[in-house]
């Protein structure tokens, strides 16, 4: 079971946010972000955003640090990554 995360470097809101993720499954992440005590809604189509002060809890809790490219990359070799604009498959 790993989740990641990329540095916070994306601007919003006046404040810097990273990207929470999983190679797995959403139900993982979806975990890893309640163990956090992350609100589902900060959960947006496939990842979470989380704000640069709770980075170093996230990494403390067993996420890993990678790139924001990596983070993509892991998404798209998941097949877990949904893009803006398209919706997601209903199962």
């Amino acid at each position: 079971m790993t989740v990641y995360i990329d540095p916070p470097t994306w601007p919003g809101h006046g404040r810097m946010w990273s990207h929470l993720v999983s190679d797995t499954s959403y139900d993982e992440l979806h975990r890893f972000a309640e163990r956090l005590g992350v609100p589902r809604q900060a959960f947006e189509r496939d990842h979470y955003d989380l704000p640069s002060h709770r980075y170093p809890d996230a990494v403390a809790a067993g996420a890993v640090r990678v790139s924001s490219r990596e983070v993509v990359r892991l998404l798209r070799a998941s097949g877990l990554r949904r893009p803006k604009g398209r919706q997601a498959r209903r199962m």
